[in-house]
């Protein structure tokens, strides 16, 4: 395996690698993302098997020392699995996460004592880049879940949303909500709620240029419409599921 680099939005890295055992043939990319500025950010840190490979790639970026803050999604292991990893090549980095993520998860699992960020808090990275927390809980899933908006770039870092098989190229302007369905039929890893349709269409309204995909190709256009279909599409699967018949095993219970 390697990690390829990636500049998918001025100042903003996609460092990916590609892992072709997982649902082959297709396979499956894991993505981590480095915002620069004077106080450089990563979304998600990568398994912690992965980490050497990681943090080979990053380093051709910046010392990875200069590490400033660590984010993710979610707390799982690819999201944040190397977390305490880079805490020790990066001494003055904090771990940021949503409260829910904090007080569940981080405030033991971290190494070192995380900030908690508010719904729409925003972390000044400076050099013009500024990041905006925004709380998904249960979307696409995980109670803690979370993503982050680059304000300047208008570039949505949007962890395990658009997931998708494949390698096929780092940056598209193609259909990234097709692949989706395609994947969330494949391993149903969506927490189906009713309020998941409406927390993506919010995600909407921020009309987002680049979407940043932590597997598959990041996609830059009309954000707004690509959230906006994926709504709908979690939106008729919930109505399907509620409109099912019980089956049988629910029936006995009742």
């Amino acid at each position: 395996m390697e990690t390829k680099i990636s500049e998918i939005a001025e100042g903003i890295y996609r460092l990916s690698t590609y892992v072709p055992d997982i649902a082959p043939p297709a396979g499956f990319t894991f993505n981590q993302f480095l915002v620069l500025g004077d106080e450089p950010l990563m979304f998600h840190t990568g398994l912690r098997r992965m980490f050497p490979l990681n943090h080979d790639a990053l380093r051709r970026i910046i010392p990875p020392e200069r590490l400033r803050w660590i984010a993710f999604g979610h707390f799982e292991a690819d999201e944040c699995g190397a977390m305490n990893e880079w805490l020790a090549v990066a001494p003055q980095a904090t771990p940021a996460h949503g409260s829910t993520g904090c007080m569940v998860s981080l405030n033991d699992f971290a190494d070192r004592a995380p900030r908690v960020l508010n719904d729409g808090e925003v972390i000044d990275l400076g050099a013009g880049k500024r990041v905006r927390f925004i709380d998904t809980p249960h979307t696409p899933h995980g109670w803690d879940a979370g993503v982050l908006y680059e304000e300047s770039t208008r570039t949505l870092l949007c962890g395990d949303l658009f997931t998708q098989l494949g390698n096929d190229r780092a940056l598209t302007e193609g259909d990234v909500v097709g692949p989706a369905i395609i994947a969330e039929d494949m391993f149903k890893y969506s927490s189906l709620n009713p309020g998941m349709g409406a927390t993506i269409r919010g995600l909407s309204e921020l009309a987002p240029r680049t979407l940043a995909l932590m597997h598959g190709p990041s996609f830059t256009g009309d954000g707004t419409a690509a959230l906006r279909a994926l709504a709908d599409e979690y939106d008729r699967r919930v109505r399907s599921r509620l409109a099912a018949p019980w089956n049988a095993a629910e029936r006995s219970t009742d």
